[in-house]
Formats: structure tokens, C-alpha cells, sequence
């Protein structure tokens, strides 16, 4: 008794071949009319459950090829998917409320690389010091401009109480420091009676640089020496934010 062929689910022909495998081994076909490849009888129920848990390996040092291996996903299907989550990612902060008190920020910027160590792009972060909230973040060059991105970055309780011209109403306005390394991009862009440029050595920017270092230990394409790069500037921006709502996330829980 010859075995019977499946149905192909778009045009419902019984005319379907063989053509090949996929990922899993199991057996792939082709629809003669109307071309389609499809699985017969497709398990998707797997990937699905496996959903919760590639969303929390993206956020240790795995690789997506190890993630594929683990969760027995297609590479292809697992890069759609992480495309698609990073693009979705907001690239914004809302932190959580501040009492009215005075506020210390520290700033940082961390090299990372695209492709090759030749196309390097620097993480500029600002951490709240009381809270230890990511409140500012920038990715792109080393430059003055960048670093004015990192501070038109932060939500506004940071930097109002620079305007030149304060009304009444805002003499109460929270009163932040802002503690950096001495790079120069930052002078003329942190207002001076706030900026505060300090060494490793005074501890004044402990924080930020911790933060630095986890999010080396955490995020595979931004090891030193990796074969998990990044090839997508895209991509290695969501990587970054995505984990950063993670890290602010998980400071409220």
C-alpha cells in the first residue's frame, strides 16, 4: 500500500514531492501547483513554549548559535525573531520617580565594535547614583556630539535645572551633579557648576563603570575577544536596550 501524500496547505493539491529536511529532521515537501514547501503536520507548539526562555538567554553571554542549539530552533527562525524583538524595543527611559532631594548622575562610555574593531561604536551611559537606574543612554561615535545626545537623553527631572533662565515656579527644581572622566566631548555640553570630572581613583563613578563591566559579562557581542559580534548596527543597538529595560526592570521587582 503506497503512502499517502500530504496536502499541501495553501491550495489544498494532493500533487506534493519530497524536498529534503529541515532543521529537526523532519521531512520537508513541495507543492507541484502552486509551489509551496511546507511540514506535514508542523509542531509549532514547541517554539512557542520556547519563547519565554530565548528572551532570557538574549540576556546572558550565549550566542544565538548556542541559543539555536539549546532550543533546537533554525537559525534562520531565531534571527527573524530577535530582529524582530530588537526592532521593538524602545529607545527611551522612564525612570521611576525622584524625591525631592539632590540628585548624582554618573557618566560613562564604553567601546564596542560592528563588524570589525575598526568600526567602533562607544555606549555613552548615565547611571542615577541613590537609585542605580540607567537613566540616559547614547550608542554611536566618541565625539561632543554624542555625548550632547547622552544628555538630551536623560528625562527631564536631570537636566532642567540647567536652564539659563529659571521662573519662580522652578526655584525647587532637583539639584543634579554630574561626575565623568575627563573626556573632553563632555565639556561645554554638562553645564560647568554641575559637571564634576574625577578619576577612577575618587570612586565617584563606581556605578556606571560596574555597569559597564556586567553588561560585558552579560552580552555575548559585547566581549573583548568574541565570534559573537555584531554584523547589524541595528541589532547591537536593541541588544543593548533591551537589556538595559532588563536592568532597570529588575531594580523595581
Amino acid at each position: 500500500m503506497s503512502e499517502s501524500k500530504p496536502i499541501c496547505p495553501r491550495c489544498g493539491s494532493h500533487r506534493t514531492v519530497k524536498n529534503g529536511r529541515i532543521h529537526n529532521q523532519k521531512p520537508k515537501h513541495q507543492c507541484q501547483d502552486c509551489g509551496r514547501q511546507f511540514v506535514a503536520n508542523p509542531t509549532k507548539k514547541y517554539i512557542l513554549s520556547s519563547l519565554d526562555q530565548i528572551d532570557r538567554m538574549l540576556l546572558e553571554k550565549i550566542p544565538l548559535a548556542g541559543i539555536a542549539r539549546v532550543t533546537d530552533v533554525s537559525k534562520k527562525w531565531l534571527q527573524d525573531d530577535v530582529n524582530a524583538l530588537y526592532n521593538s524595543v524602545p529607545q527611551q527611559i522612564e525612570v521611576t520617580l525622584k524625591p525631592p532631594e539632590k540628585l548624582t548622575i554618573e557618566c560613562d562610555e564604553a567601546c564596542s565594535f560592528i563588524n570589525s574593531k575598526g568600526n567602533k561604536q562607544w555606549i555613552w551611559l548615565a547611571i542615577d547614583a541613590n537609585t542605580k537606574e540607567i537613566v540616559g543612554a547614547y550608542i554611536g561615535a566618541r565625539s561632543r556630539e554624542s555625548a550632547l545626545k547622552l544628555w538630551h537623553s536623560l528625562p527631564p527631572v536631570y537636566p532642567r535645572v540647567f536652564e539659563r533662565n529659571h521662573s519662580p515656579q522652578n526655584t525647587r527644581c532637583q539639584c543634579a551633579v554630574c561626575y565623568t572622566d575627563f573626556w573632553d566631548s563632555y565639556q561645554g555640553v554638562i553645564p560647568k557648576k554641575r559637571h564634576k570630572p574625577v578619576g577612577k581613583e575618587t570612586g565617584k563613578t563606581n556605578h556606571v563603570e560596574r555597569f559597564n563591566n556586567m553588561m560585558r559579562q552579560r552580552i555575548s557581542r559585547l566581549v573583548r575577544k568574541t565570534l559573537s559580534f555584531s554584523k547589524k548596527l541595528e541589532n547591537h543597538i536593541g541588544a543593548i536596550w533591551y537589556f538595559i529595560h532588563y536592568y532597570n526592570a529588575s531594580l523595581r521587582n
